[in-house]
Order: structure tokens, then C-alpha cells, then sequence
């Protein structure tokens, strides 16, 4: 059975690539590890967005099981602007709706899933590995899991938490989705 466990990052104290997680951050680090430790699989390979955030939310737990965290750049966090936008959250809103819509120098959430896609694609026809974990974040993480469910949208988006973490389940011909990070550290 193919298993995808998709994380969004702990809480982190900025958006910058490069941003650390916070003192919260960290302690969720540890309860994510804690989390994923406890699962009834083993998990047999990391993937994580090269931001410091992603990677230091999957770090203890990549320690604990002396896992590898591989790096790609497909699942960075989805760029809506070059530029600073005041209403940022209305425009996110429109561009669940319309996957083509895009500012200039923006990504579309057609574009973003399209990278985010072929991650997947390449995960689940990899015979090599049957658990893989994949952080990435908020908005992209929304998009992924569209794949999945379709009504994950805007208002499931909202709802996400830092962290938060979905497994994607493949049973028979068909996937299931389940929430399964439902703490408040």
C-alpha cells in the first residue's frame, strides 16, 4: 500500500526562505516527530522544500529514524507577487477559484500544482519507496491534496494549522485522505 504523508511546516518566525522556526516552532518539531513515530508504518524516505522552516520541521524526526532529508525545489512555497500585496488573502481567494490567474511575476495555482504534481507523480511510481513523507507549505499543500479531495479548497486552506498533516492513502484503485495532526502545541 502506497502511503503519502504531506506536512506543512511548524510555526516559523517570518515567511523568508530562510526564516527560523520559532521557539513553538521547534517544540512542535518535536511532537511532529513524535507523531510520525507513532504511526503503524514505517516511513522509508523524506522529501522537504529547501526552506529552513520546512526542513528543521522534519529534522528531529529524520534524526530519529536516520533518515536522509533530500531537498526540492518543487516544493517551495507558491510565489503570488514579486512584489508586496495589501490584499493578499483576497487575491489567494481568487486564484483557488481561477488556476490561470496570476500577477505579474507571480506563479498561478496551475503552475504550482503542475510542479507540485510531477513530486507526486514520481512518488507514487516509485516502486522503491511505499512511505514518504513531503513537507511543503500552506498554499501548495492545498493544492496537492485538491489532487486527492476535490472540495479542498480556499475555506480548507484556511483551516490548515502550523503544522498540520495529512496522510494520502492508496487502498485498491482509490485514495483516502485523513487529517491526522490535530494538536495545538
Amino acid at each position: 500500500m502506497k502511503r503519502l504523508l504531506f506536512i506543512r511546516h511548524c510555526h516559523a518566525e517570518g515567511q523568508h526562505k530562510d526564516s527560523p522556526l520559532s521557539k513553538r516552532g521547534n517544540k512542535q518539531a518535536f511532537e511532529l516527530s513524535n507523531t510520525i513515530g507513532n504511526l503503524s508504518f514505517t516511513v522509508d524516505r523524506i522529501i522537504s522544500s529547501p526552506y529552513l522552516r520546512a526542513k528543521d520541521s522534519i529534522k528531529p524526526f529524520a534524526d530519529r529514524a536516520n533518515l536522509k532529508i533530500e531537498t526540492d525545489t518543487r516544493l517551495e512555497e507558491r510565489m503570488l507577487s514579486n512584489e508586496p500585496i495589501d490584499d493578499w488573502i483576497d487575491i489567494l481567494e481568487q486564484s483557488f477559484h481561477n488556476y490561470l490567474f496570476k500577477l505579474p511575476g507571480g506563479e498561478s495555482s496551475q503552475e504550482a500544482l503542475n510542479r507540485a504534481n510531477s513530486v507526486i507523480n514520481e512518488c507514487l511510481n516509485d516502486a522503491n519507496y511505499q512511505n514518504i513523507v513531503i513537507v511543503t507549505h500552506g498554499n501548495l499543500l492545498a493544492l496537492m491534496l485538491q489532487r486527492f479531495q476535490v472540495e479542498f479548497g480556499f475555506h480548507e486552506w484556511k483551516s490548515l494549522t502550523n503544522p498540520d498533516m495529512y496522510l494520502v492513502q492508496k487502498i485498491g484503485g482509490e485514495f483516502l485522505v485523513e487529517r491526522i495532526w490535530d494538536k495545538n502545541v
